[in-house]
């Protein structure tokens, strides 16, 4: 499910929404961006508020398709991304991702696949702003970018199966609870 909105968004409902009623999940995982009181470049100083914009229809279309992606690379049972456009202050929620499975690895695989899109590539503009107003655009930091490159050309790095490790088989999924 995606959504993109100005409203704030519970994340226990959210949580309960994903996991109502089915047997089937054995791990769900979130993950919930908030505003920083700074930029986190050590230079910046104190944001006071983020903007963020997008162009409507196209970003949905868009995390549509990589939602669509993580499903194709992940046997997900559920998944959730909403993401906030607006001014934000400190503190607030801007992201919100819950991603389900029968197992862990699965749901925070791809987790970390759909919200390094989101940091990299995903049609979404900040501005952070100091308390006079004065703001700047935000782009994508090099640690961003070479996160997201882990993705690129397989299910996560190594040997496509997921796990890493460059052997070719999942880890944990032969039995008993890995959860």
């Amino acid at each position: 499910m995606i959504r993109v909105q100005e409203n704030d968004f519970d994340i226990a409902a959210e949580v309960q929404a994903i996991a109502r009623g089915r047997t089937d999940i054995g791990a769900v995982v979130t993950f919930t961006g908030i505003v920083r009181g700074d930029a986190g470049d050590g230079e910046t100083g104190a944001v006071a508020a983020m903007t963020l914009e997008h162009y409507p229809g196209m970003t949905e279309r868009e995390l549509e398709r990589v939602e669509a992606e993580a499903w194709a690379r992940w046997p997900l049972s559920g998944s959730t991304i909403i993401h906030r456009t607006g001014t934000l202050g400190p503190g607030e929620n801007i992201v919100l991702v819950i991603t389900a499975s029968q197992h862990r690895h699965a749901a925070f695989e791809a987790a970390s696949f759909l919200m390094d899109y989101l940091k990299t590539a995903a049609p979404f503009w900040k501005k952070e702003s100091d308390a006079a107003g004065h703001g700047q655009w935000v782009d994508a930091r090099e640690s961003d970018d070479a996160a997201a490159g882990r993705w690129r050309g397989g299910r996560s790095a190594g040997d496509g199966d997921g796990d890493g490790d460059g052997d070719g088989e999942g880890e944990g999924e032969g039995g008993g609870s890995d959860d």
